[in-house]
């Protein structure tokens, strides 16, 4: 994870779902934003492909200019002409990718030598495997770079079959799980926090720390998003994947170096100590309204919130709880993670009850951590005041571009570089932990559109309860 400004080989992009949601809202202002970074190789070309045509090439890239004009501030549009102008599209599906194969190999040979290929399959999970398959089979995976969207499998069985899917066709050094949570400068931070700071790291462990919560609850509701959560639901969708992740960077041991294979292997011991969750410690929830909204099932019983207890069986972490919460259409759109500190003998200040020390990280887009901290009260007696350090974490590098979460991870995936992205043994553990819960669900209890989910999932903590709402 060491700076690194070089400028990326040659590259054909290959984009599955060019004309769908994530292309249009995030791939292609992405690589918008990195060429007006100067982060795209001098020569590059990018092929959109789906089992549709939108027209003409020109048709295509008119549509992409519009995304670009929704997606992108301040929108340059030299910058835009010059990726627009490398931009064509070629219908393609599982069963029939000569075209594809064709189109691909026609750029590779355009770059010259010495030219890559990244392959971006943002599809349906029940498109995946099969478009795989097509890969294999037309060649356009040799040598190439493999980008798949979550989630990977929707239980532990089709996981696997999945990841044997991909080892028929490219090995795991190709293969690039993303999680864009991974890619924002803020979790990112989470290891500069602990492993740069002596301060930090010495406390931070079950001698210190008496629980850690992993807080991302959002304000929006479900809304245009009704047939993806029917299918997929809070759990597989957060839970296997962006939260447990978080989880792992916070409680990973010091890798010797921050390089791909040191922290990934770090990370999977953390989720191999993990214990399988408890159904009876888990909260899945509804937010009222739900089933009004499009595309969703009257009857629905999927889950909008998941609160849950988990555990880390490590000697740094042994006995203490993680509680994980997401949701939609909650009180606050927030990304916080807690470590709660155990309290001292208190006494010597009197009968006055006081809480523990909290320190808080806050993974938004403009990053801060805070911790609170005692300080004697001014006056004549030994009465005790709440006070917070805070320090806000700049964004904004003046030695740097910065970029956002889909960018930095395809500057990454360019260069080879998987630290943040997932690999297929972590991703099996994950599902091994969480498949009981998948096996013996809990009932799916209503909760209020602005609310903090059920009261069970309020009360999942104990007494020291969530450190959000903000006390």
């Amino acid at each position: 994870m060491a700076p690194d400004n070089d400028t990326p080989s040659p590259h054909v992009f290959v984009i599955f779902g060019a004309t769908g949601d994530l292309a249009r809202r995030k791939l292609f202002p992405g690589l918008y934003r990195l060429a007006a970074a100067s982060r795209l190789p001098d020569d590059y070309a990018i092929i959109g492909s789906g089992r549709h045509s939108p027209g003409s090439d020109e048709e295509f890239r008119d549509k992409i200019r519009e995304s670009l004009t929704e997606f992108v501030d301040d929108l340059d549009d030299s910058i835009a002409d010059d990726v627009l102008g490398r931009l064509t599209f070629c219908v393609s599906d599982a069963d029939d990718g000569a075209d594809l194969a064709e189109a691909v190999d026609s750029a590779l040979d355009d770059l010259g030598e010495g030219a890559e290929k990244l392959i971006y399959l943002s599809v349906p999970p029940t498109a995946m495997e099969p478009m795989i398959g097509m890969l294999g089979r037309e060649g356009v995976a040799d040598d190439a770079r493999l980008v798949i969207e979550k989630p990977f499998g929707t239980d532990l069985s089709s996981s696997r079959e999945l990841d044997a899917t991909l080892k028929d066709v490219v090995s795991e050094d190709q293969v690039f799980r993303i999680d864009h949570f991974l890619g924002k400068e803020a979790v990112q931070n989470i290891l500069a926090l602990r492993f740069a700071n002596g301060l930090i790291e010495p406390a931070w462990n079950r001698d210190h720390v008496v629980s850690v919560q992993v807080d991302i609850p959002e304000e929006l509701t479900a809304e245009g998003r009704g047939s993806f959560y029917e299918s997929t639901g809070a759990f597989r969708d957060m839970i296997t994947t962006h939260l447990c992740q978080v989880m792992g960077f916070v409680a990973l041991e010091p890798p010797v170096t921050l390089d791909p294979t040191a922290l990934r292997n770090e990370k999977s011991k953390v989720f191999a100590a993990m214990r399988p969750l408890d159904p009876e410690r888990v909260v899945f929830g509804q937010y009222e309204g739900y089933r009004d909204e499009e595309d969703v099932d009257p009857d629905s019983e999927v889950e909008t919130f998941v609160a849950l207890e988990a555990w880390v069986d490590t000697e740094r972490w042994q006995g203490v709880p993680f509680y994980l919460r997401t949701g939609k259409a909650l009180g606050a759109t927030r990304r916080t993670i807690t470590l709660t500190f155990r309290t001292p003998p208190m006494g010597r200040f009197g009968d006055d009850a006081y809480g523990p020390n909290e320190l808080v990280l806050e993974l938004t887009d403009s990053p801060t951590v805070s911790v609170d901290l005692y300080a004697k009260r001014p006056g004549p007696t030994m009465a005790l005041t709440t006070s917070t350090l805070h320090l806000e974490v700049a964004e904004d590098d003046p030695q740097d571009e910065p970029l956002e979460a889909y960018e930095r991870l395809l500057l990454d995936v360019m260069k080879g570089d998987q630290t943040l992205f997932t690999r297929s043994d972590e991703v099996d553990r994950l599902w091994q932990i969480c498949q009981p819960v998948l096996d013996s669900r809990p009932p799916t209890q209503p909760y209020a559109q602005g609310s903090w989910g059920p009261d069970d999932a309020v009360a999942l903590p104990g007494s020291r309860g969530w450190r959000l709402p903000d006390a």
